[in-house]
């Protein structure tokens, strides 16, 4: 088997799904804008720092999915991908899922942005395989807060992927050839398991060990 692992946030789409997601809550009236906002920016750069709680941000970031219910939810999210995912998806970046995916390649979006929002990204991409974040939700559907499982983020990446080949009767041993794009520092355990790392789009510090190391450097976005 042959895998073609990417990250999603920054790496094939220029934006970061999450951190958009809440602000269109914000213009939604889901959620306070200065309250949100200084929150929600204080998270992402945390997260760029490598420092993000993560499962406080889950619980920070699933609070209006809970307040509003699946269905709207789902509506809201509708518009999401309309007005903001769709028009920042990048030509370049449907190319190389494309020439993966054309070679044969199990192609996997491996992200640390959570199922809800991810999810319908991933299908925009053709891309069927997802390895996102879980919520736990209660038995109206509604997310609790609570991250379900290994989050996939960090370290979590790596053993999630081993989970979904373990779930297949495979193992990293079965990976003849395995590429993962991303273009954050969090992502180092991952881009360190695979045969062919490659640094996309990434930030100063990535760039840095991507050079040290011989690594492609790949800018989808220019």
């Amino acid at each position: 088997m042959k895998l073609a692992l990417f990250d999603l946030d920054h790496t094939l789409i220029p934006i970061d799904s999450d951190h958009a997601w809440g602000q269109f809550t914000v213009q939604l009236g889901w959620r306070d804008a200065e309250t949100h906002t200084r929150a929600n920016d204080a998270f992402y750069e945390q997260y760029k720092a490598g420092t993000l709680d993560i499962h406080a941000y889950i619980r920070f970031s699933v609070a209006p999915l809970a307040e509003h219910g699946p269905q709207k939810s789902d509506a809201a999210h509708h518009r999401f991908m309309d007005e903001v995912v769709r028009p920042a998806m990048k030509p370049a970046a449907f190319d190389l899922v494309r020439q993966h995916q054309a070679a044969g390649d199990a192609v996997i979006i491996v992200t640390a942005t959570n199922e809800f929002v991810t999810r319908p990204i991933a299908q925009a991409f053709g891309v069927e395989e997802l390895i996102a974040i879980e919520l736990e939700r209660d038995g109206m559907g509604n997310p609790t807060g609570e991250i379900r499982g290994t989050p996939s983020f960090r370290e979590g990446k790596v053993a999630r992927v081993e989970q979904w080949l373990a779930a297949r009767g495979l193992s990293w041993a079965s990976v003849t050839h395995s590429t993962f794009y991303s273009d954050s520092i969090n992502d180092l355990p991952l881009l360190d398991q695979v045969h062919e790392p490659v640094a996309t789009n990434p930030d100063a510090r990535l760039q840095a060990i991507a050079t040290e190391r011989g690594w492609r450097i790949l800018n989808l976005f220019e």
